[in-house]
This record gives C-alpha cells, sequence and structure tokens, in this order.
C-alpha cells in the first residue's frame, strides 16, 4: 500500500486536446475572420508538444501563411506565452531570442490554457494585420476557454492595458492612464479596424509609409517639422523635391493618407501627439508575410 501511494503520489493527470477540441477552435476562428472581414488566414491547433493537429487555410492566403501560423502556435505552447511578448521583446533590442530553433516571435500565437494546463496553442498568419492575425487566434483560444483569453499584453503597463482588444464598447482612459502612456509613447487601443496612440517624440526619426493606416494627427504639446509626401529614399529620408514641410505645434492637427511618405526632420522639446489610425482593409491578399 505504502509503494502504492509513493507511486501515485509521482504522477500527474494532464490534460490534452482532442481532435474535436482542435476542430472547434479552428471553427470559432474562421466565424470571426469572416464576421470581421478579414482578407484572409491560416489557422494552426498545436497540442501541448507543438505537433499539428489541424489546420484551415481560407481562400487567397499567401502560401508561407500556412508555415507561419505553425510556427506562431508552437512557439506560443512550448513557451506558455503570447508571442506578442516574444516580438515585443525583440523589438526592444533582446534580438539574440532570434537565434533559437523553430522559434516564431511574431504577434498571433496563444497558448490554450485549461485548468492552469498548457494543452496547445492557436497560431494565426495572413489576416488584415498583426493585430487581427491575433485576435483570431484569441477567438479560436477562446472557443475552448470559455472566453478566459484575453486580449491585452501581458509585458504591458496599466496605462496599455486597454492596448489590444476588439472594441465592442465604448472604452474610457483616465487622465493618469493617457498621461503615463505619453510619458513612454504607447498605443492606447489597437483594433482590427483602427489604431489610437499617445505618442511621444524628442528627436527626428526615419520616413515612414503606412500601407493601410491613415495618420490622423494631433498635437498637444511641443512643435516639430513634419516633411509629407515626396518619395521615401532608402526607407530612411524624404526627397526634399516633393515633400512639403509642416511646423506643427500645439493645437494644430494633420491628415497623412495611407501611401503618403511623412518623416519628422526636427523637434523642439519633446513633442506629445495623439496619432488615431484608421485602417482600410486590403483589396486583395496580403501586404506582408506576418
Amino acid at each position: 500500500m505504502a509503494v502504492a501511494a509513493n507511486s501515485h503520489a509521482q504522477t500527474v493527470e494532464k490534460k490534452s486536446l482532442n481532435l474535436d477540441g482542435a476542430k472547434k477552435a479552428i471553427a470559432a476562428a474562421v466565424d470571426y475572420a469572416k464576421t470581421n472581414n478579414a482578407p484572409g488566414g491560416v489557422i494552426a491547433v498545436v497540442d501541448e508538444g507543438g505537433n499539428l493537429m489541424a489546420l484551415e487555410r481560407l481562400d487567397g492566403t499567401f502560401a508561407m501563411g500556412a508555415t507561419i501560423s505553425i510556427g506562431k502556435a508552437r512557439t506560443a505552447v512550448l513557451f506558455k506565452k503570447p508571442t506578442r511578448f516574444f516580438e515585443e521583446l525583440i523589438n526592444k533590442g533582446r534580438t539574440a531570442m532570434t537565434a533559437v530553433d523553430g522559434f516564431t516571435p511574431l504577434i498571433g500565437g496563444i497558448p490554450i490554457i485549461i485548468d492552469g494546463q498548457v494543452v496547445g496553442g492557436v497560431g494565426v498568419s495572413g489576416a488584415a494585420s498583426a493585430n487581427q492575425d491575433e485576435e483570431l487566434a484569441f477567438a479560436g483560444a477562446n472557443a475552448l476557454m470559455g472566453g478566459a483569453a484575453k486580449t491585452e499584453n501581458p509585458t504591458s503597463s496599466s496605462a496599455k492595458d486597454s492596448s489590444m482588444q476588439t472594441a465592442q464598447a465604448a472604452t474610457f482612459l483616465d487622465a493618469k492612464k493617457v498621461a503615463a502612456a505619453f510619458a513612454k509613447g504607447m498605443p492606447l487601443l489597437e483594433t482590427a479596424g483602427y489604431k489610437v496612440h499617445a505618442s511621444r517624440r524628442v528627436e527626428p526619426g526615419q520616413a515612414e509609409i503606412h500601407t493601410l493606416d491613415t495618420d490622423v494627427i494631433y498635437v498637444v504639446d511641443g512643435s516639430a517639422a513634419l516633411v509629407a509626401g515626396g518619395k521615401a529614399i532608402d526607407s530612411k529620408t524624404i526627397a526634399p523635391n516633393g515633400g512639403e514641410e509642416h511646423h506643427i505645434t500645439k493645437g494644430d492637427a494633420i491628415i497623412i493618407p495611407n501611401g503618403v511618405p511623412h518623416q519628422f526632420t526636427s523637434v523642439t522639446g519633446e513633442l506629445h501627439y495623439f496619432v488615431c489610425k484608421p485602417t482600410a482593409v486590403a483589396a486583395t491578399g496580403q501586404l506582408s508575410q506576418r
């Protein structure tokens, strides 16, 4: 009896994901994609060991999406974290992590956790944006977790707690959260259809061209020179013979349509500005291999 008791104490009951569960997760993600007009997407579901259980590729999705979605799902499972955590960590300078074999640090991978145990993961690639990839993955995971998965960055401060969510209700952010966001320059809210950023800048930046997002900029404090239009050269500068320079200061607003190059060429003091980004829906295919 003593031997039997000791043997039992050394074993653990494990939850596991079966094929029906994997199919349920994919069905929920596909339904979310259709409801929210995703232009495509590949949904992959893996078990607790990172092994592929089920995969569905929506019409029009680029071929590499299958490989990327599986990699996202495996990364979320094997590291027991949403893949957003790793993409943002690498963007902050932790580039050594990219040397890990079989590692896909791209937004869109979510672990499936049941009773505190990671039983599998959902990975999505090829939707309208990285954020929508993540939304589809959350929809799939939540089909098995009863809505327990939250669309928020686990490494964020309180100012960013509401930054990644599907906007189904009004979002209120008090003055303290907004001030904290401006102090670091952080998103306040990001959805598949639009984004709102509390941006902070203390120096010039490189040229940017947004394929889908239109920038609606409102200056809260400070001043800067902003060149809009022209031609981007090596993604670093804007040709002086094409762009128009605007000196923007507190209270000014400027709207930069998607596809128009723009660059902050000088900043006086510390510039704080709201950026609202309505996102156009891609007409055909995907613009990048997310």
